[in-house]
């Protein structure tokens, strides 16, 4: 089973942008807070978390078209390499999310966005958001304007979860990472 520092180990090899890495960190950290609320294996979901984007930075326009065969040379098995295809389906792949797993990345994938920008702006970052704060956000389409809203509701629904809840499970996941994401504000 993959774990966590495999993932660090063979992300490395091909993801060196800060950003990049930080969005690694935020979804993986969100990965582990879902595989809680499932009762799954969270080390395992959140190597999946931090994985997800292992072609992006090198392949922006052809993003997940180089990831499958490096990821199974690199030992990673092949249901592990279907969940983080699976987060591109309907985007860039047709592989369709089915397992909670392929369903949470998918909808987290767009989710942390809208979170890391609403923590941003607030003097304590990410450690004192609350999801009534983020909704409102969420409400607002010029906010965090790149981040797919249609494709997170998707995301929910196919989780039988609403945004809200999913996002509260998120934003809790998030905060004990916040000073490595950049998420402790500007009181910090």
């Amino acid at each position: 089973m993959l774990t966590l520092e495999r993932a660090k180990e063979i992300n490395a090899e091909m993801v060196t942008e800060p950003h990049l890495i930080i969005h690694s960190t935020n979804v993986m950290a969100a990965m582990g807070a879902m595989a809680r609320h499932f009762g799954e294996d969270e080390e395992h979901w959140r190597a999946i978390g931090y994985l997800h984007d292992y072609d992006y930075e090198k392949y922006p326009e052809e993003h997940l078209a180089h990831t499958k065969e490096p990821l199974l040379a690199a030992g990673v098995s092949e249901e592990d390499v279907r969940a983080i295809l699976s987060h591109g389906y309907g985007i860039c792949t047709d592989v369709e999310p089915i397992t909670n797993m392929e369903k949470s990345l998918f909808t987290v994938d767009e989710l942390t966005g809208i979170i890391e920008a609403c923590a941003r702006m607030r003097p304590k970052g990410i450690t004192d958001l609350e999801v009534k704060s983020f909704m409102k956000k969420f409400k607002d389409k010029r906010f965090a304007a790149k981040c797919d809203r249609a494709l997170i509701q998707k995301g929910c629904e196919m989780l039988g979860m609403d945004v809200k809840e999913v996002a509260e499970i998120c934003i809790e996941g998030m905060k004990p990472y916040a000073a490595e994401i950049g998420l402790l504000g500007t009181e910090a």
